[in-house]
């Protein structure tokens, strides 16, 4: 049906090579010193890292980085940060070497003195980890590292410099190029579907019951990225919904129940309602964005019928943001008339008192619509990440849904709402380039038609600082826009919710 699927054949492949490296890794572990692989020093994993950086043998390379990865998985947190800031002040470029390869390119540039210059200025520790992902699994391993790095307290300038090593050689391991779609489906091997269980981090799956219910059914799908160095472990995944209308309450989609062969109506629009990273040691590095794109096209070849392609989103961050603006006493944002309908959100019961529901409505929706297009990040951008995403991935914010996840998490976090972005096949790129270029936000009239006119000083300042061209983008993605200062583009990675 036009899904690239990962067949058996490359997983045979990949698993062979594992075993070949592992049985290198065996036999070459006879030729390194036994100084190396039988003391047990806490800091022996030092000597064995100087080793595999400067050892020049294969057969011994591939034996050294499974015995630097065994080694450092032995290892207490503090004995593994104290590895970690040992490579990052060990294994550092030479200062002279990079003295005089830049004098020498700037007294005569050129493609070899250039070349010199580069090698001189690549850091060490590249190639070290180069070096470690020789070992069987290593790949996996290196992830995994990074995982631990993350969860490390910011700004500690060693544990930076190691991460950005490694965010550079992830980025071009995880190029798109390696990644593989695969539908996930109840026939998947148990060991994965597993994984999609334990990784969903939007809307929890109950078990068994509840994960067949998103798989089995003939309007349900599930797509996930895979990469050929660690074929049973999905990296990002992705759950659809296939119905005839734009839904506004993910109860009713996680709530239906079809049954396998069940077919009501051709299916006209497909609903994103789940997007899940797999991978923490992975944060950063974006395909996020080729995964839904991917998976539209796939959709769009395999059922003809499908017109609409949206998503269900949570909003994540805006209970708190609400909260900060209530306590800002010179918030423009909320009228007196707002904070006053704002405390009937004390009462837990809230959602199911019709009074409170028509009281709290037109604040929360009003304050949400400012959220979306006004509230901005210090890099100008949209404050909600989730909203960065979509619409950096070329979507429109079409409609905000009231009620939309009444669970104890949507209440908790969103205060029950969620939004539906839409994929305008037409109109995806250029929302993309006005987004990146000129900060153009895509919105549809009934969103913007919930914003409170900007103060008189505002919108004169707005007006002068308007672009044309972000006004002719807006037009030509057939939505209205507003705007936010211009940044530089970039990949933006989905983040883990």
């Amino acid at each position: 049906m036009g899904v690239v699927f990962l067949q058996r054949h490359p997983i045979v492949n990949v698993s062979f090579l594992q075993e070949l490296l592992a049985t290198i890794a065996d036999q070459g572990r006879q030729l390194l010193p036994a100084a190396l692989v039988g003391s047990g020093r806490r800091d022996q994993i030092h000597d064995m890292a100087r080793a595999l950086l400067t050892g020049q043998g294969e057969a011994s390379g591939v034996a050294l980085a499974r015995e630097v990865l065994t080694k450092y998985r032995s290892l207490t947190v503090e004995d593994r940060r104290s590895f970690v800031r040992h490579i990052a002040e060990t294994m550092q470029p030479d200062a002279e070497t990079i003295t005089r390869a830049a004098t020498s390119y700037i007294a005569a540039p050129g493609p070899a003195t250039l070349s010199a210059l580069q090698s001189a200025v690549e850091s060490p520790r590249q190639e070290f980890f180069r070096r470690l992902n020789l070992a069987p699994g290593g790949t996996a391993e290196i992830v995994a590292l990074r995982r631990d790095l993350l969860a490390q307290p910011k700004g500690d300038p060693a544990f930076a410099l190691v991460d950005n090593d490694l965010q550079h050689l992830l980025s071009s391991w995880f190029n798109r190029g390696f990644l593989v779609l695969r539908r996930i489906d109840w026939q998947t091997p148990a060991a994965i579907l597993e994984k999609i269980i334990d990784y969903e981090a939007v809307h929890e799956i109950a078990g068994w019951d509840d994960l067949r219910r998103r798989l089995d059914p003939t309007d349900r799908r599930l797509f996930a990225f895979f990469h050929p160095s660690m074929v049973d472990e999905p990296l990002i995944f992705v759950e659809v919904a296939l119905t005839t209308e734009t839904p506004g309450s993910i109860q009713t989609v996680l709530g239906e129940r079809l049954k396998p062969g069940d077919v009501r109506h051709a299916p006209t629009t497909a609903v994103f309602y789940s997007i899940s990273n797999c991978q923490e040691g992975l944060r950063g590095i974006s395909f996020g964005n080729f995964l839904i794109k991917q998976v539209v096209e796939e959709l769009a070849r395999e059922l003809p019928s499908l017109k609409t392609f949206v998503t269900l989103s949570p909003v994540p961050h805006f209970a708190r943001w609400l909260e900060r603006e209530r306590a800002d006493t010179a918030s423009a944002v909320l009228s007196d008339a707002d904070r006053t309908a704002l405390q009937l959100l004390a009462d837990p019961k809230w959602p199911r008192a019709e009074a409170a529901n028509l009281a709290l409505r037109s604040a929360l929706q009003t304050a949400v619509a400012h959220y979306f297009v006004r509230a901005k990040s210090a890099d100008a951008h949209p404050i909600d990440p989730v909203a960065r995403f979509h619409l950096g991935n070329g979507a429109r914010l079409e409609r905000i849904n009231w009620l939309g996840d009444v669970s104890a998490k949507g209440l908790r976090d969103a205060h029950g709402l969620m939004v539906n972005y839409a994929y305008d096949l037409g109109a995806i790129e250029a929302n993309h380039e006005a987004y990146e270029n000129d900060g153009v936000i895509a919105t549809s009239k009934a969103v913007r038609a919930m914003l409170k006119p900007l103060p008189k000083s505002v919108e004169k300042q707005k007006s002068k600082t308007a672009s044309t061209t972000a006004e002719i983008s807006a037009r030509a993605a057939g939505a209205d826009a507003d705007r936010v200062p211009p940044s530089s583009p970039k990949q933006l990675s989905l983040p883990r919710r």
